[in-house]
């Protein structure tokens, strides 16, 4: 059976594209899903009018995801936490307390937009990635500091 996809989908292509797939395929999961139409000239009017849309709204992300990457960029955030012998913390500095910080400096991010490989178990000055958008990606500053506590 021939449809149209209404949404990219990985393993299957771009919106706008005409494929071919199995019959139960498209009429139990595409269609019902709303990923594809049936292939038919008046949806390909209507595919056309949605990718227009989606790429305004894209576009329109991208735009917003860039200046909010700017805005972090010329931010840097400091942690105090707790730490022993040798520099080592009782603990970590994870995702969600970096976000925590963030939203104090008026920055509201996220926790999973975070790229920590791992978290920061020791004193000192870490680059974080991260991810707005899937084509934006930036960087902040984070210093974790011994506690006066």
């Amino acid at each position: 059976m021939k449809v149209i996809l209404r949404k990219n989908h990985e393993g299957l292509g771009d919106i706008g594209k005409v494929i071919e797939v199995r019959d139960g395929y498209a009429r139990n999961y595409l269609i019902p899903q709303k990923i594809a139409y049936p292939y038919a000239p008046g949806y390909l009017k209507m595919v056309e009018n949605e990718k227009r849309a989606y790429e305004v709204k894209l576009n329109r992300e991208i735009k917003d995801a860039q200046t909010l990457a700017e805005k972090i960029a010329s931010t840097s955030i400091i942690i105090e936490a707790q730490a022993g012998e040798e520099d080592k913390l009782f603990g970590s500095v994870t995702s969600q307390m970096i976000a925590e910080k963030l939203l104090e400096n008026g920055i509201e991010i996220d926790r999973r937009k975070i790229m920590l490989d791992d978290p920061i178990k020791a004193l000192g000055t870490y680059k974080v990635q991260i991810r707005l958008h899937q084509q934006v990606v930036t960087e902040i500053n984070v210093s974790v500091v011994k506690s006066t506590q």
